[in-house]
């Protein structure tokens, strides 16, 4: 029989942590956190996405053993956004066990109800920035900031009673060393876009300036993408903290802004994927990890582009794709492959460009809901 506890001291908080280590042993696939930041990650004193959040973490027991957790989670800038009571899981973890699974979802279910929620939704796992579970892709390694699972917990959650799909990501890649080039078509019409409006210009990310550009981002994110499906504005000290964790592997070749008379309108946000470095030191900084990522980073050849976004009025000009083929120019000269993340499903507009720019589909994330 499973038995559900919370997180109540150090040992367990160390267990609810670790425990992802058991679960892909061996998976070349997944790829660790850097741990001393993730033993951090789970306080409010230590993580701004936590100051303002009711969280529970639980662990899943059997026999004595973990095996299992989740983090169960109320997020009230989301409900005051969109007038709801729906509650959250994320950092869902456990063993290929249809017994576990219900336990830990029972619990989770219970927890929100009496907190008065109407509905469950998630994975969303506000510490990882992990929307969904992976659902297609299974054999292709997870990137910097996304999901990897094993595909049996799409399928366990989804055979659960009330769950079903809410909401489809997708994610899209191009490999240079695999033949990808952008269509011809795309460079000529960037060129024709700051030919025929001399007021735009574009311009790398000044990592001298990183707050400042983090700020622009920031600013344009909240406007651009306020109707986007899910997303709520983001407070500043949340982003800004996210700014100050990507710092260390920013890439400026891969960070764009275009800007209207020298003030930005649009940003493609890419940065060098950090897992294939955690993978090899298991996500341990010390006493030499740290050495690889500030000497391999620049070697890595794999990117993610994690935004990419234009003022509304800024809308069916084209500027979308000036971005992409900025950054693409930049990082071509390396061999790089890009995978572009996460897309919504019925994103039709992004979907449509991202693929006449020739990138190919390579996984689907899913999140799920029910009713309480």
């Amino acid at each position: 029989m499973t038995q559900i506890i919370e997180v109540s001291n150090k040992k367990q908080m160390k267990e609810f942590v670790f425990l992802p280590e058991k679960i892909y042993a061996g998976n070349p696939y997944w790829a660790p956190p850097i741990w001393s930041d993730e033993i951090k990650a789970y306080s409010p004193r230590t993580n701004p996405m936590l100051e303002h959040t009711d969280y529970c973490l639980i662990l899943a027991l059997e026999d004595g053993r973990i095996v299992g957790r989740n983090l169960i989670y109320i997020d009230p800038l989301f409900n005051q956004y969109y007038k709801s009571k729906i509650g959250f899981f994320g950092a869902f973890e456990c063993g290929n066990s249809p017994e576990t699974v219900r336990a830990i979802m029972d619990y989770t279910e219970k927890w929100l109800a009496a907190k008065g929620m109407t509905a469950i939704r998630g994975p969303i796992h506000p510490i990882a920035e992990n929307w969904g579970f992976l659902a297609s892709g299974f054999d292709t390694p997870a990137v910097f900031m996304s999901p990897y699972n094993p595909p049996y917990y799409p399928e366990l959650i989804g055979s659960l009673p009330g769950y079903h799909k809410v909401k489809d990501l997708l994610a899209y890649s191009g490999d240079s060393d695999e033949g990808y080039v952008i269509p011809e078509r795309f460079v000529g019409f960037s060129e024709r876009i700051l030919k025929h409006r001399p007021n735009l210009s574009v311009r790398r990310f000044n990592k001298n300036r990183m707050i400042e550009d983090g700020e622009h981002i920031w600013r344009i994110t909240n406007i651009a993408l306020a109707d986007n499906w899910g997303y709520v504005p983001v407070e500043r000290s949340v982003f800004i903290d996210m700014v100050k964790k990507i710092g260390p592997i920013a890439d400026p070749d891969a960070m764009w802004f275009v800007e209207d008379k020298g003030a930005p309108v649009g940003y493609a946000f890419g940065f060098p994927d950090l897992n294939t470095i955690l993978r090899r030191i298991n996500g341990r900084l010390f006493p030499f990890g740290f050495l690889d990522v500030l000497f391999g980073i620049k070697r890595v050849r794999f990117y993610r582009l994690f935004g990419l976004a234009v003022m509304p009025d800024y809308h069916g000009m084209g500027l979308d794709v000036l971005l992409y083929t900025s950054l693409y120019n930049a990082l071509r000269p390396r061999g790089i492959k890009l995978e572009a993340n996460y897309i919504l499903e019925d994103n039709y507009s992004i979907r449509n460009a991202i693929e006449k720019m020739g990138l190919k589909l390579l996984k689907t994330y899913r999140i799920f809901e029910k009713e309480l």
